[in-house]
């Protein structure tokens, strides 16, 4: 996925599910055939006198709603602001710990529900009603995040090797990615902001420590893999240090006064505060937390880790299923998808049985790059082979490109093979399509194809891109963020290959398979490890 989308949802600073709405709908359409049933929309209209609004009032007091919640939530989330390239807030870091922003998230959340409440749906046109509906699902699900602890469970646990807050916060400092530093006053705002770090790592280990008294603790096999990220950043050396990027890449234009200031103030504040905050950071995890992770492996086995997978398995599939039967359509899935996988065998006149064609698929050289450079050069190759294709499936294409960038060296090791962040909605940052090139003989050719069309064009690239580019409709439209639906698209673009005049080779379509087979397989482990209490190895010996 986004692994932005997963980028944006991980940023601690963020509540666990973000949306924000500004901007205006379009007019309500006459025809609303296919607007959302009444019943759709009735929980925030619970045994609530409605006022009697014409279509326009109701519209005009819906989209006012909106754009005051997003305002709000820019304010109480300003690195979302940052993403979506508004500049007004680069210099602020919220306290995403404190009582305060619980009470003023609380109070966002409430007065934009209560604010709906006094819409009646009905009256609305399709658009402002769907908007409608989407605005009601994610408020409710941020409100049940606050209201049943499950917020307080994310910030007992968090750092994880994949998506945690000291690895992003890294990333953006390096200049990489999302904060920007191209002007003297860019340069300032990130002095200001990244100070707040320090107090974040201070109050991630009172809230771990928090967590070892509850039992609510990360997996041991998780930690080993997040600990190394966070030693990374504890340099003896500042010079060494990934904050200190932007100042080897300061612009040659900048007056020679502001960057002797900058040199030596990012020198002292790199040396001085973040540093030594990565060090405290890491001498917990490593000396009191560590010894505290459990063997387990699953959210079962921490205190309300039932009810909190299930509420995670609901909000982010935005389905009724339970984990046992999302568990049952894994497995069908895995097994259907492993019949095709066959089938390919067979075509390519492999002799062996199944588990001797994936050691043949796992080890034989042909399938690998020797180099890291001619990984990066086979995706950009891809990309010139798909962009001009495009046009014959799809009347609407973003405005800009993507580019290809490595995967950052001290967090390659435990990333996953590729993740895409989106851009700025007026392309002054282009979307990034991150390749992982490290351990090479862990990153076979064949899934090249797949992997492009799912993280880059026509997939999370043209997705998230796409969608910002809708001026005309409200940000809680355009930012919306759900997983089901982002994934699916993902999944979709994957299965456009042989109309992009790809998978023509059959160990490419084969690769298309082992994603099929992967996500099967992720439904079952997943709900196996978390709901059913699998172990690690059961988990190993399922895939």
């Amino acid at each position: 996925m986004t692994r932005l989308h997963r980028a944006l949802a991980v940023f601690a600073l963020l509540p666990l599910f973000i949306l924000a709405a500004c901007g205006k709908s379009e007019p309500p359409a006459e025809d609303t055939d296919a607007a959302l049933s009444p019943t759709e929309a009735e929980p925030a209209r619970e045994a609530t006198q409605q006022p009697t609004l014409s279509s326009a009032e109701a519209s005009a007091a819906l989209n006012e709603l909106m754009e005051a919640y997003n305002e709000r939530f820019l304010q109480l989330n300003p690195f979302m602001a940052t993403m979506r390239g508004d500049n007004r807030y680069n210099d602020v870091w919220v306290d995403t710990f404190s009582d305060q922003y619980r009470a003023d998230s609380r109070e966002m959340l409430t007065a934009g529900l209560e604010g709906l409440r006094k819409i009646d749906p009905d009256t609305l046109g399709h658009q402002d009603r769907l908007s409608y509906a989407v605005f009601e699902t994610n408020l409710r699900q941020q409100i049940e995040a606050w209201d049943d602890g499950y917020q307080d469970i994310g910030n007992m646990l968090p750092v994880s090797q994949f998506f945690s807050l000291p690895s992003l916060f890294a990333v953006v400092g390096s200049g990489r990615q999302i904060q920007p530093f191209i002007t003297v006053q860019d340069y300032d705002n990130w002095l200001v902001r990244s100070a707040g770090f320090a107090v974040w790592a201070d109050e991630a280990i009172e809230h771990m420590r928090k967590g070892m008294e509850k039992g609510i603790v990360q997996p041991r096999i998780i930690m080993e893999k997040a600990v190394p990220q966070v030693a990374a950043h504890a340099v003896d050396d500042v010079e060494k240090s990934i904050f200190m990027t932007p100042i080897k890449n300061m612009p040659e234009e900048f007056p020679a006064e502001d960057r002797e200031r900058l040199e030596k103030t990012y020198r002292k504040h790199v040396g001085e505060v973040l540093v030594p905050a990565y060090r405290r950071l890491h001498a917990f995890l490593r000396d009191e937390y560590m010894p505290a992770t459990r063997d387990t492996v699953g959210l079962k086995h921490i205190p309300g880790g039932d009810e909190y997978y299930a509420w995670l398995a609901k909000t982010t599939t935005t389905t009724d299923l339970t984990p046992d039967e999302i568990h049952g359509i894994g497995m069908r899935e895995a097994r259907r998808v492993f019949a095709e996988m066959n089938k390919v065998k067979d075509e390519v006149g492999f002799e062996g049985t199944m588990p001797e064609f994936f050691e043949f698929l796992r080890t034989d050289p042909q399938f690998f790059f020797d180099k890291p450079e001619d990984l990066m050069a086979g995706y950009e190759d891809l990309r010139n082979r798909i962009n001009p294709e495009l046009d014959r499936l799809f009347g609407a294409k973003p405005e800009g490109d993507y580019i290809l960038r490595e995967i950052e060296p001290f967090r390659a090791a435990s990333s996953a093979a590729a993740q895409y962040t989106p851009g700025t909605p007026d392309g002054s940052r282009p979307g990034v399509f991150y390749v992982n090139t490290y351990d090479l003989a862990s990153r076979p050719n064949y899934v090249m194809e797949a992997l492009s069309l799912h993280e880059a064009s026509p997939g999370h690239h043209f997705q998230s891109a796409l969608s910002q580019e809708l001026e005309d409709l409200p940000a809680v439209r355009r930012f919306a963020f759900f997983f089901a639906y982002i994934e699916g698209w993902g999944l979709y673009a994957e299965s456009l290959g042989p109309e992009l005049g790809l998978y023509t080779d059959p160990y490419q379509r084969f690769g298309s398979l082992y994603f099929d087979i992967w996500r099967a397989n992720r439904l079952v482990v997943d709900t196996g490890m978390h709901a059913m209490g699998w172990t690690r190895q059961e988990a190993i010996d399922w895939m």
